[in-house]
């Protein structure tokens, strides 16, 4: 692989995110691509325009070139490794020794430096822990989701199926490599409050090496507007009635035949409320598309077809348009470690109902800057989102704060700041540290 990689003066970060179609602008909605993917491309953004030089390393496949320029700060790495062929993130894990071989024969041949790696997932957590240790560079590592907790959650919820959860999910490898990765990397950046526990209580990780740095979202894009411009959206869009709004990848566990049960209770009780289910990517795999027919054939079950609508794939420059036009917008997960559509949503004064079976419920009040959920409870998530719809004054309350919630707490700006203050201690604690230990001793001989 040739690669022309311009030297810098400026300080290098490496960002590693192995899975998924990871790119300048992404495919979002494909196979492991989603918000994981804008997580890294929006922090490194922001780390450039910190000053930095940001390198996202990840993995190449099918004909994708081996970079990839995102701005003039920070690009895209590619290094092959098993194959040219798409591999589900549960098994990458097979062929990442090679990938951490072959990216450090690159950072070698090419003399880079790095300040320190930022890996994200357990998969490119296991391929940064070989690279970081060769190359003596503190390791930071961002899980995003737990295998401990995953795996807890789906035997309570699909207690008949748990005996093909090992072959589905990998979760011995990736729970026994997860604890390894808490336990000897420099950090570990929760976002949540309930993910900083379970890392440090059930895997094992020292509490001084794990810190909570939440997700953020993009202020420059996200943004309440008029309500003048909220109904030419409105129109332009086609959308009518009472809004319900959901929308993100087409998987198991983002819940949404669960909103269509809850919904069956809106639906009873708010005579012209709509759900629009904006799932999918732009082309569906088999298992996608038997998920989607699945949810097509529950709205029918139940009466709701003309009631229920499938919007698809939102092109990312409309997606924030979608959330100004909805009445309430619902992240009805199963699970979900933080949930960023539902803090897109609060940001564009959307009013928010969350799941609890999720990280950000803790992270917001009540009443006040969102509602929150039991999603497997259809009357509890269906008379939260009525509740929204019936009652105007909570619907502003929830508007307004939810909106100043957001960027009060969860800018990127805001989060690649604590992310590089928590660098900046760890390195000015280390050289306090070796100076203490360096500096000779006066006994007055």
């Amino acid at each position: 692989m040739t690669v022309i990689l311009p030297e810098s003066a400026l300080p290098r970060i490496g960002m590693v995110s192995t899975h998924g179609y990871v790119a300048a602008e992404p495919p979002l909605g494909a196979a492991d691509t989603g918000g994981q993917v804008v997580y890294v491309l929006e922090l490194s953004k922001k780390l450039a325009q910190l000053g930095f030089e940001v390198d996202i390393w990840t993995r190449r496949f099918e004909d994708q070139p081996a970079m990839d320029v995102v701005n003039d700060r920070v690009r895209i790495l590619r290094v092959p490794c098993g194959g040219r062929n798409f591999v589900d993130k549960e098994y990458l894990v097979r062929h990442l020794g090679e990938w951490s071989e072959n990216a450090l024969r690159l950072v070698t041949q090419h003399r880079l430096k790095y300040q320190f790696f930022n890996s994200h997932y357990w998969d490119a957590g296991f391929a940064t822990r070989r690279l970081a240790e060769a190359l003596d560079v503190p390791h930071i590592h961002t899980p995003h989701s737990l295998g401990l907790w995953k795996k807890q959650l789906m035997e309570r919820d699909y207690p008949d199926d748990a005996a093909n959860f090992e072959t589905k999910y990998n979760f011995t490898q990736r729970i026994n490599e997860e604890t390894q990765l808490y336990r000897t990397c420099e950090e570990v950046i929760a976002t949540t409050p309930v993910q900083v526990d379970m890392i440090v209580k059930d895997y094992g990780a020292a509490a001084e090496q794990v810190q909570m740095i939440p997700p953020g979202y993009d202020d420059n894009r996200f943004f309440p507007v008029s309500a003048a411009s909220r109904n030419a959206i409105c129109a332009r869009l086609g959308f009518e009635g009472k809004v319900v709004l959901a929308i993100g990848r087409l998987a198991r566990n983002k819940g949404y035949d669960l909103l269509i049960d809850g919904f069956s209770v809106v639906a009873s009780r708010i005579p012209d409320a709509v759900l629009h289910l904006a799932v999918g990517g732009t082309l569906l795999n088999a298992n996608e598309q038997k998920i989607l027919d699945e949810l097509r054939a529950q709205a029918a079950t139940l009466g709701l077809a003309a009631r229920v609508k499938f919007s698809g794939f939102i092109a990312d420059a409309d997606l924030a348009d979608h959330y100004r036009a909805a009445d309430v917008f619902v992240l009805s997960s199963r699970y979900e470690p933080f949930g960023m559509t539902a803090i897109e949503a609060m940001a564009c004064g959307t009013p928010t109902v969350i799941t609890t079976h999720g990280g950000l419920f803790r992270a917001v009040t009540f009443g006040r800057h969102a509602l929150y959920a039991d999603s497997f409870d259809k009357e509890d998530l269906g008379i939260s989102v009525v509740k929204v719809l019936r009652h105007p004054r909570l619907q502003n309350r929830l508007a307004r704060m939810g909106a100043h919630k957001a960027r009060s707490l969860f800018t990127w700006t805001g989060i690649a700041q604590q992310l590089v203050s928590l660098i900046e201690e760890r390195a000015t604690a280390l050289a306090f540290t070796d100076n203490e230990w360096d500096e000779p001793w006066n006994d007055g001989d």
